[in-house]
């Protein structure tokens, strides 16, 4: 009986154990196509920079409307004035990264501090900052910057401080959601016990529980982001000429889509490719988030 216990639970183990590699298989093949997809743009915005041809914005009308692979001297064709657009491609997809991380960054700054805040002390405060949070889900961001747009004109500067003050919602939400869950924890109250601060203790003990789960959502919205930027861009919303960007790129691009469609195409294919690229390897974060929380959980 000694031994037969051991040879019958061999196989419910395996059986464990395979199902195990088999999840970790299977969320690692997302992240390795979201890596090549964003080493495709890598290379984009880092390395064509770095060509001797790179000119974003040289003009030559007796070169305008050359097609991909009729020039060595422009890979990917020109445009309507005879500018590269493969240098085009590049400006406009370190531009778009840009205005994403920056955007990012403030969403990120503004929902974990009003996350923390009202989370940690609740009470009045959470209850304010709560409906503050819920007038801006209920504002929409488009008609926003249209109307912005109307009294100070549209602007790269306009549409970087209106994203970056409108979409921290998600950011504060998660932060209240996990400061409420930790601020009775006992590594928590035991600073306090001790004389410590509650913003002291708040920055050294919940505020590194909830960075992890920040960095997964802000993850996936440098692709939201970058999506918002490119349909604003499109509209003439946002980054204004010369400087390109990929939305308007492929405004420019419909008017001569009969005689050259790879001006709206290549700009989309390299929207695509960012995007999804940040979509696949957000999944993979997502599901290691949340096979350590149930891990915690059985804790």
């Amino acid at each position: 009986m000694t031994l037969a216990a051991p040879r019958a639970l061999a196989p419910a183990f395996l059986r464990r154990t395979q199902k195990t590699r088999a999840r970790r298989a299977q969320g690692t093949v997302p992240m390795w196509i979201g890596i090549g997809l964003l080493a495709t743009i890598v290379v984009l915005v880092v390395v064509v920079p770095l060509l001797p041809l790179y000119d974003p914005f040289g003009q030559s009308l007796a070169d305008a409307m050359l097609p991909p692979f009729a020039s060595g001297a422009h890979p990917l064709g020109t445009d309507s004035l005879g500018r590269d657009v493969l240098s085009r491609l590049a400006l406009a997809g370190l531009v778009s990264v840009g205005i994403a991380a920056v955007v990012v960054a403030l969403n990120f700054v503004i929902g974990v501090t009003v996350g923390l805040i009202a989370g940690y002390r609740g009470g009045w405060l959470d209850t304010a900052l709560g409906s503050i949070a819920d007038i801006q889900l209920a504002m929409p961001v488009v008609i926003l910057l249209i109307a912005l747009s109307a009294v100070f004109g549209p602007s790269t500067q306009l549409m970087v401080i209106t994203l970056g003050l409108t979409y921290w919602v998600g950011y504060a939400r998660v932060a209240r959601a996990m400061a409420m869950g930790l601020r009775d924890r006992d590594f928590v109250v035991s600073p306090l016990t001790q004389g410590g601060s509650h913003g002291r203790t708040v920055f050294t003990h919940v505020l590194p529980q909830v960075l992890p789960q920040m960095a997964v959502i802000a993850s996936f919205d440098i692709a939201v982001i970058v999506g918002i930027e490119s349909s604003l861009d499109y509209l003439g919303l946002g980054v204004q000429p010369p400087v390109p960007s990929w939305g308007a790129m492929i405004t420019e691009g419909q008017k001569y889509v009969q005689i050259n469609p790879m001006l709206v195409i290549l700009p989309g294919i390299a929207l695509f490719l960012l995007v999804a690229g940040m979509q696949f390897l957000s999944q993979r974060f997502t599901t290691e988030s949340v096979a350590a929380g149930r891990k915690a959980g059985r804790r």
